[in-house]
């Protein structure tokens, strides 16, 4: 295949939503509906098409964030685009991309690629966290190595992509490491066998205190919100207001009624956790989560992932993602107490690509970026 045996252009977010149906799965974050959650961006649906073939062979959803004043774009494609990363030539896909999006008025293009570069396991990440001499995820030597994804930051660099850097994980946008509980062939008895001592320990403790977890609708959006503000309030983080859960479950409701799910955890009917669960296809990710300070002793927070997992697991998801967790083995830093949490599942922790940046125009890029670190 050469590079002119594909083509970009803008779709419809039907025929986008349509391809993503036929594929096992993709992320939230691609999907037609996460445009209308991300108002402040102006959102184009992208298609790749095969001469002669009319349905496409790859979407993305892109959210460009205009320049001030000058009317040009950052164009967005997070967690994506929806293609064949490993085809082998790359140039073929990205190269008619970057040249849609300049013709739409892009000075540059990000993008997270949705591509799974190493795996560690939940024993191998125990062993490490209890090492001294280890201080970050990435000098663990991995359990499964995926070679050709290896084998994409060196095509992105000799096309001119930058990776952009991170901190603990981070980077601007999406993590580069997630917590993921694979479930595909499992039953429920082997995913809870699969899990520590102490994750199981707490799910029964919680059934015997009598935690009922439930799912909710929109009208307790405000219930889960005031609960998310305490919980950002003890951890030190900046919340969102109720607003954006409520456009989020319009959105994504709307384009699927099992896209977005509420879930609430109470005790002798006081709310004690609650939590958001997306899916798209066969992947389910717990994208929201708080819980109380009071009546931490019943273990809700264990009780509501059971259900979650279950449920993900009824639905026909192969994949439970708990979403980022940062590289820092440090049992001096905070951050690892959230990862020993997401271990006690029995899953697994994944290195995607990262999120990278194409500079078109090097003179706006370089504007926009230092815009950005000024706000």
């Amino acid at each position: 295949m050469t590079p002119a045996a594909l083509t970009v252009s803008s779709i419809t977010p039907e025929d986008h939503l349509a391809f993503l149906a036929t594929q096992p799965s993709a992320s939230f974050l691609q999907t037609p509906a996460w445009a209308a959650v991300k108002p402040e961006w102006r959102a184009e649906s992208i298609g790749w098409f095969r001469s002669g073939t009319p349905a496409p062979v790859g979407v993305g959803l892109v959210l460009h964030r205009r320049l001030p004043r000058l009317g040009r774009t950052l164009a967005y494609l997070p967690e994506g685009p929806v293609i064949d990363w490993l085809d082998g030539d790359l140039a073929a896909w990205l190269e008619p991309m970057r040249d849609h999006l300049r013709s739409q008025g892009a000075f540059g293009i990000r993008m997270g690629p949705p591509v799974v570069t190493r795996r560690w396991d939940a024993a191998t990440i125990k062993k490490a966290v209890a090492d001294d001499a280890l201080r970050s995820l990435s000098d663990v030597p991995a359990t499964v190595q995926h070679d050709a994804a290896l084998a994409v930051p060196s095509t992105l660099r000799r096309l001119g992509w930058k990776e952009l850097p991170t901190e603990g994980g981070f980077s601007a946008g999406q993590p580069k490491y997630n917590f993921q509980l694979p479930l595909d062939g499992l039953g429920e008895d082997q995913v809870l066998a699969g899990m520590n001592q102490l994750w199981r320990r707490n799910i029964k403790k919680a059934a015997k205190q009598g935690v009922e977890v439930v799912q909710g609708d929109r009208a307790d959006l405000a219930a889960f919100h005031a609960t998310y503000v305490e919980t950002a309030e003890r951890d030190h983080f900046t919340p969102r207001p109720l607003g954006y859960f409520e456009t989020m479950w319009d959105a994504l409701r709307a384009e699927d009624p099992d896209r977005m799910r509420l879930y609430l955890a109470r005790h002798e009917g006081d709310l004690v956790a609650a939590t958001t669960m997306v899916r798209v296809g066969g992947h389910a990710w717990y994208s929201y989560g708080a819980s109380t300070t009071a009546k931490r002793d019943v273990r809700g927070s264990n009780a509501i992932q059971w259900q979650m997992i279950r449920d993900a697991m009824a639905a026909g998801a192969t994949v439970y993602d708990m979403r980022g967790i940062t590289d820092t083995l440090d049992p001096a830093d905070s951050h690892v107490g959230l990862i020993q949490f997401k271990v006690g599942t029995g899953g697994e922790a994944v290195e995607y690509l990262g999120e990278w940046d194409l500079p078109i125009s090097k003179v706006l890029y370089t504007a926009f970026d230092l815009y950005m670190k000024r706000r």
